[in-house]
């Protein structure tokens, strides 16, 4: 029902309209400011797959470059996949792994970074996403149990909201 009237949301959700309809947020009366966000998450595996990837043995071949590149690909996409986010110019987006041995998981972080009118936290998140997404592929023939987990905004500069940083984070 296309002229169906709908509920007015919660005022703090600026992606829908005065009648409730999804919409791209105007940002056009923004001012540029530079912009940075870094998100992080965990894949854990078995002892096996965790030391094929560190010893760069597995068949399929360097699983950490690959997952590099895939999470900065998708960094430099989140408009071809999330409905409503802008198309963005990214200036910066690195990935880095941590071995953490303690539980045989890769820890995986990810900054995106902008001189623009919004943030970068969706490509933050969705580099660490699409890296860990790229592991699993990877390694799946020899380990299906690998696990995907915590995927997080650590931190955010710039814009209008200013600064946050997640507490309880190393």
């Amino acid at each position: 029902m296309p002229n169906e009237t709908k509920k007015t949301p919660d005022k703090q959700f600026s992606h829908f309209d005065e009648t409730g309809n999804a919409r791209m947020v105007d940002v056009s009366r923004k001012n540029d400011t530079v912009r940075e966000a870094t998100a992080a998450g965990t894949i854990s595996m078995s002892a096996e797959s965790f030391d094929l990837i560190r010893q760069g043995r597995m068949a399929k071949g360097d699983v950490l470059g690959v997952a590099r590149l895939a999470g900065i690909m998708a960094a430099k996409k989140v408009d071809d996949l999330i409905p409503l986010t802008h198309p963005l110019p990214l200036s910066k987006a690195e990935i880095h792994f941590t071995f953490l041995d303690a539980d045989n998981s890769i820890e995986i972080r990810a900054t995106a970074g902008i001189t623009g009118k919004t943030g970068v936290e969706m490509e933050a998140l969705c580099a660490v996403s699409i890296a860990a997404l790229t592991i699993y592929d990877m390694c799946k023939s020899v380990d299906k149990g690998m696990k995907i987990d915590n995927i997080r905004l650590l931190a955010k500069s710039g814009g209008k909201s200013g600064t946050y940083t997640r507490q309880n984070e190393n």
